[in-house]
C-alpha cells in the first residue's frame, strides 16, 4: 500500500484537480495488483474437513479440484503425486465411520502459500487395521481464486519408547513410490544442502547451528507423531539426549517450488542409532518446507513419517 502524502496548501487548484485524476488512476491500478487476502485458519480448516469427508465417503471426483496439479505427499507406500494420491485418498481399502480434527494451527508462508497443522482422530480401519490418532500437515497454495492442497502427510501418534512399526507391518506396502518420477526443481540442490546440514546438526545436538539454519518461526512433527509448535520447543527436543545417532543420510530428494520464496523438499532419511532406546531401523519419509531469507534457504517446517506407516489416508 502506498502512502498518501499531503501537499502544501499553496498548490493551485488546477494542479490539485489533475493530481486527483492521476491518483484515482494509480489507486485503481494498485487495487488490481493487490494480492488476494490471506486465508483464515477457519477457512482452511473447512477445506480440510471437506477433504476428510470426501475420504470418508470415497468421493473420487473431489480430489481433481482440491489437489494442486503439482501435489506431492506421502502415502502408505511412499511418495505420492496427484494421480496416485487421488487413488489412495478415494479410500477403497478404508472404512471410516467418523473423524475429529482439532488443535489446528495456521502458519502463513507468503502471500499465496500457507501451512495448516492439526491433530486427527478417526474411528475406522484401513486394510483391516485400526487407524491411530495422528498429527497431520497440509500445505495450501492459492491458484486464481481457489486454495488447493499442494502437500499432505500424517504421522501416527505412538509411544516414543515403544518399537516403531516398519513397512513389513503394512499389507500393501510396495518397495517403490506410487508417484511418477519427476524432474527436480531448481531449488532442490540448495534446499538439500541445508537439509543435510540440519540432520548433521541434529546428530551432534548442535543447538546453535540448528538455530542458524532455521527460520524465525518453525514447527515440527517428528517420527513419533509428536508436534512441536515453536522454535524453542523444536530446538529443545532436537538438542536433547533422547537420541543417540552415529551417522545420518538424506537421499532421493526432490524439490517442488510453490513460489519464488517457498519450496518443499521430499526425501528419504536414515539414521544409524536409536531414540528413547528404540533402534531407528525403518528409515523415514521426510518432508521439509523452506523459505527464502535473502539468498539463503531457511528450514521452517518438517514432518517425518516411518517408512511404510503414513498414518491415515
Amino acid at each position: 500500500m502506498g502512502r498518501i502524502r499531503y501537499f502544501a496548501a499553496a498548490l493551485v487548484f488546477t494542479a490539485c484537480s489533475g493530481n486527483v485524476t492521476a491518483n484515482n488512476a494509480n489507486a485503481a491500478g494498485k487495487a488490481a495488483r493487490t494480492p488476494a487476502t490471506a486465508p483464515t485458519q477457519d477457512a482452511l480448516m473447512r477445506l480440510e474437513t471437506s477433504a476428510y469427508e470426501a475420504w470418508k465417503s470415497k468421493d473420487a471426483k473431489f480430489w481433481d479440484t482440491f489437489l494442486a496439479d503439482r501435489f506431492v505427499g506421502w502415502g502408505d507406500s511412499g511418495r505420492l503425486d496427484k494421480a496416485s494420491a487421488t487413488r489412495e485418498y478415494t479410500g477403497a481399502a478404508c472404512d471410516v465411520r467418523s473423524y475429529a480434527l482439532s488443535d489446528e494451527h495456521l502458519q502463513p508462508l507468503g502471500e499465496r502459500v500457507a501451512l495448516l497443522t492439526f491433530r486427527a482422530s478417526v474411528d475406522g480401519t484401513c486394510s483391516g487395521q485400526k487407524l491411530p490418532d495422528s498429527w497431520a500437515a497440509t500445505v495450501f497454495v492459492r491458484h486464481g481464486d481457489k486454495w488447493q492442497a499442494a502437500f499432505h502427510a500424517e504421522a501416527a501418534v505412538v509411544d516414543p519408547k515403544a518399537p516403531l512399526a516398519t513397512s513389513a507391518d503394512r499389507n500393501a506396502a510396495p518397495k517403490k513410490d506410487k508417484a511418477k518420477p519427476a524432474a527436480a526443481d531448481a531449488g532442490t540442490a540448495g534446499m538439500l544442502a541445508v537439509e543435510k546440514a540440519v540432520w548433521e546438526a541434529w546428530r551432534k545436538h548442535d543447538t546453535k547451528n540448528m538455530a542458524d539454519l532455521t527460520a524465525r518461526d518453525i514447527s515440527f512433527i517428528n517420527v513419533f507423531g509428536s508436534h512441536f509448535a515453536t522454535k524453542a520447543a523444536a530446538l529443545k527436543d532436537w538438542s536433547g539426549t533422547g537420541c543417540d545417532v552415529k551417522s545420518v543420510s538424506v537421499t532421493d530428494a526432490t524439490g517442488t517450488m510453490l513460489s519464488p520464496t517457498v519450496g518443499i523438499l521430499t526425501f528419504k532419511g536414515a539414521a544409524d542409532g536409536s531414540c528413547y532406546g528404540q533402534r531407528l531401523d525403518s528409515g523415514i519419509w521426510g518432508t521439509s518446507i523452506y523459505v527464502r531469507d535473502g539468498a539463503a534457504w531457511k528450514w521452517t517446517f518438517g514432518i517425518n513419517v516411518p517408512a511404510g506407516q503414513e498414518g491415515l489416508k
